[in-house]
């Protein structure tokens, strides 16, 4: 399945979503381009756009990450590798593990400036719906999960035009409810999925997301209105 850009990704997946629409949700977008896919995803639900930044950490000559850290510094193994590899690897690489993690931080640091692109009141008690661009790596979804973990979320959709079979796999354990328009099982890059792949720069997506953190009203419930008895 092949989509004309991600603006057409995200209302292909609001259609999956509907059944949650009028309740309490938050649309977390995991990258730039999620952002463009997520929009009318929370246009749909009426509500907001947000950002979990992450960075994949890679050992050398490794094609899959060996882990990933978010903007507050918290960092996720990957778990594609096992518990023994991870312990190799944190032997032999260490050091460029760390310098990796202070390097990253420091340029989503950078990125976000002094505001905000996600709010954790507006993740607690709601249904949280990560948006992806696709995901070809567990790394992403572990790295969210791993954010979320100390936050009592209602429930915890994963939604994504595309995935791997093994990262389908990886939803199906760690959510609640998945929306992949999807599978595939020869992945060819995120870019190839879609004809038109011009995206805002990266201060453009984070103004963009600051904005609606910054005007966000969550819509109140109707008043309903009783009659007195005569």
């Amino acid at each position: 399945m092949y989509f004309v850009n991600r603006s057409e990704a995200g209302l292909r997946l609001a259609s999956k979503l509907h059944k949650y629409k009028g309740k309490k949700c938050t649309v977390v977008a995991l990258s730039d381009g999620a952002v463009v896919v997520a929009i009318p995803i929370a246009n749909m639900l009426q509500s907001t756009v947000t950002l979990l930044l992450t960075e994949p950490i890679h050992a050398p000559g490794e094609p899959e990450a060996v882990g990933s850290i978010n903007h507050d510094g918290g960092y996720s193994p990957s778990s594609h590798y096992s518990s023994g590899q991870h312990q190799a690897f944190h032997m032999e690489y260490h050091h460029v593990f760390e310098q990796q993690k202070l390097q990253k931080l420091r340029h989503m640091h950078r990125l976000i400036g002094d505001g905000q692109v996600i709010r954790k009141d507006l993740l607690r008690n709601h249904h949280v719906i990560l948006v992806a661009e696709g995901l070809d790596s567990v790394s992403a979804i572990d790295a969210a999960v791993l954010f979320l973990k100390s936050i009592n979320v209602t429930t915890l959709i994963v939604a994504t035009p595309f995935a791997t079979i093994e990262v389908v796999d990886r939803m199906h354990i760690l959510s609640d409810d998945i929306a992949c328009l999807n599978v595939v099982s020869n992945f060819l890059g995120v870019d190839h999925y879609y004809e038109q792949n011009d995206l805002p720069d990266h201060e453009t997506v984070i103004r963009t997301v600051q904005d609606s953190l910054r005007n966000w009203r969550e819509p109140s419930k109707p008043k309903v209105i009783t009659k007195k008895p005569i």
